[in-house]
């Protein structure tokens, strides 16, 4: 059960994160509207609402990008939307027409990552785009999954076709989910072997690269708790040394001694070819791994290693400081 309490900016200011997962809270002075609190600290206004015989949870806004009052306003308005018949569209649409519609209403992502889903799609799903989605069958979707190389990727493309029909029945252009049948695809999980000797291995391996770019950048993911291709973007113009600062992210000490004693001439941290950032160093990453002794070690493994450690705060001085002890424990 949901803990209860009158909702106000100082205590949901500080409520504390969980460990992992996330907490529920709940208002009294409105019990319909309730709080999600995540183990990275943020905090969502959320609804509970029975719609065709399911509960539904219906996301109504962050905290503090908005407030309090706003949030109890929109109680109502989100709860008599959610009990809205859904309308039966006679119109006609072309599958690929309708993944437009679903990629700019209901996916949230970067350029880069929009960019890469985009492409998986033309990639596996072109044989389905002229098709008027009310007449796409089970047989056809199974055979687009059957003709996918990888059975990670053909996953992702599973999940993806499942995401896409239960909006087309959320929008009215069909009535059923021709994916429900079709059996969801195993995959065995990589197990991911780095560990705090690893990764000791790992910095030592990339302190002997002789490309002092390349090792920077390495050492960076490390150092920068962020993942590869935010490490490879990264301006100049971003960091703000005078609150050790990148973006509205937090440095840690190592990091910051690391870049300070970077040449700063031009846009660009990490410089790749024809001035541009770098981009994607694999056979650079593949022989430092090989030499470090842990060769199936892949640069998101580092990032998703070190987040795993990082006690999450939303608070920017105490998160630094958090960042501090984690590479303390690792290195010291």
């Amino acid at each position: 059960m949901a803990h209860q309490f009158f909702f106000n900016t100082y205590i949901l200011d500080n409520l504390p994160s969980p460990q992992t997962g996330f907490d529920v809270v709940q208002d009294l002075s409105d019990p319909r509207l309730r709080m999600y609190i995540t183990s990275r600290g943020v905090k969502s206004f959320f609804v509970r609402k029975r719609v065709n015989g399911r509960d539904k949870r219906i996301i109504i806004g962050n905290y503090p990008d908005m407030d309090i009052e706003t949030a109890r306003e929109h109680v109502n308005i989100v709860l008599n939307e959610a009990c809205k018949k859904i309308p039966v569209r006679r119109k006609k649409i072309s599958f690929g027409e309708f993944v437009d519609h679903y990629l700019s209403n209901k996916v949230r992502r970067g350029e880069d990552s929009l960019t890469k889903l985009k492409r998986a799609i033309n990639l596996h799903f072109t044989s389905l785009f002229k098709k008027n989605i009310q007449d796409i069958t089970e047989t056809d979707l199974k055979n687009v999954l059957d003709n996918i190389s990888g059975r990670a990727m053909a996953l992702r493309m599973q999940e993806l076709l499942q995401s896409i029909f239960k909006y087309a029945i959320d929008t009215g252009y069909r009535s059923d989910n021709p994916m429900e049948n079709i059996e969801r695809i195993n995959v065995v999980r990589r197990v991911r072997k780095l560990n705090k000797t690893g990764i000791n291995k790992l910095l030592n391996a990339i302190n002997r690269e002789e490309n002092i770019n390349l090792r920077s950048a390495f050492l960076m993911l490390i150092y920068g708790f962020a993942q590869k291709t935010k490490v490879f973007k990264m301006r100049w113009d971003d960091l703000d040394f005078n609150h050790d600062l990148w973006c509205d992210m937090p440095l840690s000490n190592r990091a910051v001694l690391l870049l300070q004693d970077l040449p700063q001439d031009g846009e660009w941290v990490f410089m790749g070819r024809g001035r541009f950032h770098l981009t994607d160093p694999r056979i650079a990453w593949k022989r430092i791994v090989k030499s470090a002794g842990i060769p199936n070690v892949t640069m998101d493994d580092v990032y998703k290693f070190l987040m795993h450690g990082l006690v999450w705060n939303p608070d920017k001085d105490m998160l630094r400081e958090n960042m501090n002890d984690l590479l303390s424990d690792l290195f010291d």
